[in-house]
């Protein structure tokens, strides 16, 4: 049995920055290195595989000589990281690059864009629609990644730079992650800490609407800045930034307090925003100028201030008709009801049951290898039950660590992408030439994502089942009344480790409610600030700027190189974003205690 140690060397600080050289390792390669590549170009930060490659080699000295974890543990977590990281994460932006390749070969995807437009010439206001909006929407049937790999090249298609587009996604798929995938992350955060799930989704839906309604102007603003505007034409678009924002917001706090659709917040709460937004756009207000691309710009031969960019000339006519507008609309609409089932837990359950008629018992690598042919159950050797978490992380009587690789390969929501895609196929009326070609570029496009996610997938779970997470977690909760707002940023960091809100949830939701209970702080705040605090993260962990790389660049040198500078513009904002959070909680701690549910 390996029981987690939290202060190996006997000193709580050298313990502590021990525990964070894989992370600063990891962040060093990706963001700061100073380099040359093949053709002589200098970079900060190196090609993403490497980078990735450095940090889980400094996470594995690291656990196995000061944490003295088994080697074959450490491996065998590695390996159920990297595992489950494909089924998923990569599975689904696998699964979601697939159709939208069907869409550009097809050619429906230019009417996509053309309805689009027809809604906004403006850029800024075609920024909220869809990486905001319609962003929030397919988080809240699939999540884990798959808003930034479809918005991200909905964009892309739509003209803006590959760059531009990964980091507004990532900065836009903010408020909407803690109800992420029909609310995973907040039925993980009930199970971890015991406490009532209605209760946590309200608490959360108290804090993040303050947020929803800060995003759209964050949103427009930096990308206003990216293209040498002024503050003047990031607040020229404040009443749709407003609409978007709040219409979202209302939703939100609503959705989240009701016990029918809490789980469901984001898909409600983003189709009344895309709904309020598309008709306040089209029917009442239009800013007076529109912003353009620089590139735009420089090729139309027009000024490099807006404000001499006249209004688009309301003679043009949309060339598409609505049966066609429709019929090319027809993949996205389908991905988002195949995702909404396959987000149901009823419908997991079924999918879950179909082949458990079947049964597996045999043994893998000495271990257990058990279940139906719908889903098998890999106990992870040298794992599975065999890692002891401690106090004050889990309580005195806390079971060992399960480590199951559970391969529901049928009711992943990959899965349920993937079904969308072959749908969409079909129904597109895909030729033989068509299939092949989408399906060859889709591969060759994710073939460096895979290594890289599969690899910090892995040094996640490595530094979890390690107990280095919890170590690093641990130098938060000596903040005593200002925990608070430490405990947002131990959310964040959380996210930032392992790459989702669901999984930040489990692994620090309980320590949250311990330390919640010594400082005498409500539990049900602390807790859901975990959740809040971990959206935050999202922008910055390195499988989700993996994803927002596969879905921008098609270029693979470009998509290799991409990962530092997107890393480095997205990391203040995301450490800003956790901030406010922080505030929203210290508040809601000591001044409108009344936001809390009792």
């Amino acid at each position: 049995m390996y029981h987690q140690d939290y202060n190996p060397l006997g000193n709580v600080f050298l313990s502590t920055v021990v525990a964070a050289i894989p992370i600063l390792v990891l962040l060093y390669f990706i963001a700061l290195h100073p380099h040359k590549d093949k053709r002589g170009a200098k970079h900060l930060g190196i090609s993403a595989p490497y980078a990735a490659f450095y940090g889980v080699l400094a996470a594995f000295l690291v656990t196995c000589l000061a944490f003295r974890m088994p080697l074959a543990s450490a491996f065998s977590a590695f390996a159920l990281g990297s595992l489950s990281g494909f089924l998923g994460i990569i599975w689904i932006v696998l699964a979601a690059m697939f159709l939208y390749t069907m869409t550009v070969t097809t050619g429906k995807f230019e009417i996509v864009k053309e309805s689009i437009i027809h809604i906004s010439f403006d850029r800024r206001l075609q920024v909220l629609l869809i990486a905001f909006s319609f962003g929030a929407i397919i988080e809240g049937t699939s999540g884990f990644g798959t808003p930034v790999a479809i918005a991200g090249a909905v964009m892309v298609g739509l003209g803006f730079s590959p760059f531009q587009s990964a980091v507004l996604n990532l900065l836009a798929n903010t408020a909407p992650v803690a109800y992420g995938a029909i609310g995973t992350p907040i039925v993980t955060l009930a199970l971890v800490t015991g406490l009532d799930e209605q209760k946590l989704s309200t608490m959360v839906g108290h804090q993040l609407p303050f947020v929803s309604i800060l995003v759209p102007f964050w949103l427009v603003a930096a990308f206003v800045k990216m293209e040498r505007g002024t503050w003047k034409e990031a607040f020229e678009v404040w009443p749709a930034c407003l609409v978007s924002g709040g219409s979202f917001a209302i939703m939100q706090w609503t959705a989240a307090s009701t016990p029918s659709l809490h789980l469901m917040t984001d898909v409600v709460a983003g189709v009344f925003s895309v709904i309020c937004t598309a008709l306040f756009l089209r029917f009442v207000w239009q800013p007076k100028s529109r912003f353009l691309l620089r590139s735009e710009r420089k090729a139309a031969g027009l000024a490099e201030t807006v404000d001499e960019v006249a209004a688009p000339d309301k003679s043009w006519k949309y060339p598409y008709s609505l049966g066609q507008t429709v019929y090319a609309w027809t993949p996205w609409a389908i991905l988002i009801l195949c995702c909404a089932l396959w987000g149901m837990p009823a419908w997991k359950t079924t999918l879950n049951n179909v082949f458990s008629g079947v049964k597996i018992k045999t043994t893998l690598i000495g271990s257990n290898f058990n279940g139906t042919l719908s889903l098998p159950k890999w106990e992870m050797p040298a794992l599975h039950n065999v890692v002891q978490r401690m106090p004050p992380v889990a309580p005195a009587n806390a079971k060992p660590e399960g480590a199951v690789f559970a391969i529901n390969w049928l009711s992943a929501a990959g899965t349920g992408v993937f079904v969308a895609a072959l749908l969409s196929g079909l129904a597109l009326r895909l030729n033989g030439k068509q299939w092949g070609e989408a399906t060859v570029r889709t591969l060759r496009r994710m073939k460096i994502p895979v290594l890289v996610i599969g690899q910090v997938l892995g040094l996640g779970f490595l530094t979890r089942y390690s107990g280095t997470d919890a170590v690093l977690g641990l130098a938060f909760t000596s903040a005593g009344g200002m925990y608070p707002f430490f405990g947002a940023y131990l959310g964040w960091l959380g996210v930032f480790l392992t790459g989702s809100d669901t999984a930040s949830n489990a692994l620090f939701g309980s320590l949250q409610r311990i330390t919640a209970q010594q400082l005498h702080l409500n539990e049900i705040l602390i807790c859901a600030t975990n959740s809040t605090g971990g959206v935050m993260g999202k922008m910055i962990d390195a499988q989700s700027i993996m994803v927002a790389c596969a879905a921008c660049y098609d270029d693979p040198y470009e998509r290799s190189h991409a990962l530092g500078p997107i890393f480095r513009t997205v990391w203040w904002h995301s450490v800003a974003g956790a901030a406010v959070i922080g505030l929203i909680a210290l508040l809601q701690a000591y001044v409108f205690t009344g936001l809390i549910p009792h």
